[in-house]
C-alpha cells in the first residue's frame, strides 16, 4: 500500500471503509478466482468446464495418436488432438478481457474515492 492509499483511507468515514476494501488491488490469482462469482460467474463455470473437457479429450486423442501404427490414423488422431488443445486454450484466454475489465472498474472506483475524499 502506498502513501496515496493511506491518505484515502484516513480521509474516509467508517462506512466508506467498506468501499476501500472493495476496491483494494487484487493479485492475478485472486482476480482470476473472482471471475467465478457475481452475476456472470456461471459463464465462467461453463467456459472452464468446457475448456477442461476439451483439454482432457485432447490429451486422450494425443495418447491415441502416439499409439497408432498407420499414417492415416496418426493424422486423424493428431489433428483432432491439436484442434482440441487449441480450442481449449482459446476458451481459457477468452476470460482475460473480463479480468482486465474488472481491474479497470476497480481502478475507476478508486478514482471516485479519491475525488470524494478531496472534497
Amino acid at each position: 500500500m502506498d502513501k496515496l492509499d493511506r491518505l484515502i483511507e484516513d480521509a474516509l468515514k467508517d462506512e466508506d471503509q467498506r468501499l476501500v476494501e472493495e476496491t483494494r488491488e487484487l493479485g492475478f490469482f485472486a482476480l482470476g478466482l473472482k471471475q467465478f462469482t457475481g452475476k456472470l460467474g456461471w459463464v465462467t463455470w461453463v467456459v472452464m468446464t468446457l475448456q477442461g473437457l476439451m483439454f482432457l479429450a485432447g490429451v486422450w486423442c494425443a495418447v491415441q495418436f502416439y499409439g497408432t501404427q498407420d499414417v492415416l490414423g496418426a493424422v486423424k488422431w493428431g489433428l483432432t488432438a491439436a484442434v482440441l488443445m487449441l480450442l481449449a486454450t482459446a476458451l481459457k484466454l477468452s476470460l482475460a478481457p473480463q479480468m482486465q475489465a474488472d481491474r479497470i472498474l476497480r481502478e475507476l472506483k478508486r478514482i471516485e474515492l479519491m475525488v470524494l475524499s478531496a472534497k
